[in-house]
């Protein structure tokens, strides 16, 4: 969808999302944007980047942001938003349709403060990385709870609500990590270079917030890892519990069908004429699994 122009302070705004293949072609014919740049910024699996086009007077910035998978209620993984600086007017990419990034972008439009397209990006590229911070605090709760449930009772379900919260913080730090990377490299950019004093300040702020969003992903992300790892080594600790168990019992429930089959050979044996040898057996038979039990108790005595 292509959303009609917004003329902003200085300068004018076209929003864009899910943009089918005719819309494509209208920004190609109507405002003469490559086809390279719209195969850029409609790519789901682009990265955080920023690129300058000085032969055709363009900026691209991508950064990336939070996207909830459907059907799942806390598995993420990060998509790419773009702006586009080209001919005076700015673009704006929200290919995967995400709602907190259009109201992120209405609320930069309605600033005040806001009156070139680099302070525009900005504003939003605030947004953008605390858009992570409710997520985070929302990983960090059911963590918490899974951690409980699971010192108390573990599941399957459980071990695999702890895995999504694991998968979903990997997805987080990579995208920060590239959004804070393209962040200290943008200073040096011609996006950074022609910034205003305002600007700077906005694009440092950005740099910290999304530092400190690092860290607490960083963090969040080895808690969870150490929680996941706890609990694998406690089920196999279990595992190897119960197979020792079981073997114990499969070898003293060996001894009497030894003892029990040796005796009931159809050839003469002894003791086999005396009225109570089936109690011999029986005696045979218990004694032999005592002897057992305790050599492998001594065995593995520490």
């Amino acid at each position: 969808m292509i959303k009609p122009a917004k003329q902003l302070a200085g300068f004018e705004w076209i929003a864009t999302s899910a943009l089918t293949v005719p819309e494509q072609q209208t920004l190609m014919d109507d405002y003469g944007i490559t086809d390279d740049v719209i195969t850029y910024v409609t790519d789901k699996d682009e990265s955080a980047n920023y690129v300058y086009d000085p032969e055709n007077n363009q900026q691209l910035l991508i950064a990336l942001v939070p996207y909830r998978l459907k059907g799942e209620k806390m598995r993420y993984i990060a998509r790419p938003v773009g702006f586009l600086i080209h001919k005076g007017r700015i673009f704006t990419f929200n290919d995967s349709n995400l709602d907190f990034v259009d109201k992120a972008l209405d609320k930069a439009a309605v600033d005040d403060e806001v009156t070139t397209p680099a302070s525009f990006i900005l504003e939003a590229l605030f947004a953008f990385i605390d858009s992570y911070i409710p997520i985070i605090k929302q990983v960090t709760k059911q963590r918490n709870q899974l951690d409980k449930q699971l010192n108390r009772d573990p599941k399957n379900n459980m071990l695999v609500d702890l895995s999504n919260l694991g998968q979903t913080m990997t997805f987080f730090f990579s995208a920060v990590e590239s959004n804070s990377d393209l962040f200290v490299r943008i200073p040096r950019t011609y996006f950074g270079v022609n910034n205003s004093s305002y600007e700077r300040d906005q694009l440092e702020d950005v740099a910290i917030e999304a530092d400190q969003v690092r860290r607490m992903i960083e963090n969040e992300s080895q808690v969870v890892d150490r929680i996941i790892n706890t609990f694998d080594s406690i089920i196999n600790n279990n595992l190897n519990d119960t197979m020792r168990f079981l073997t114990i019992w499969s070898l003293t429930m060996a001894v009497p069908t030894i003892v029990t089959g040796f005796y009931g050979m159809n050839v003469k044996l002894p003791l086999a004429g005396l009225n109570d040898a089936w109690l011999i057996v029986v005696d045979l038979s218990l004694a032999a699994i005592v002897w057992l039990l305790l050599t492998i108790k001594f065995h593995h005595k520490p």
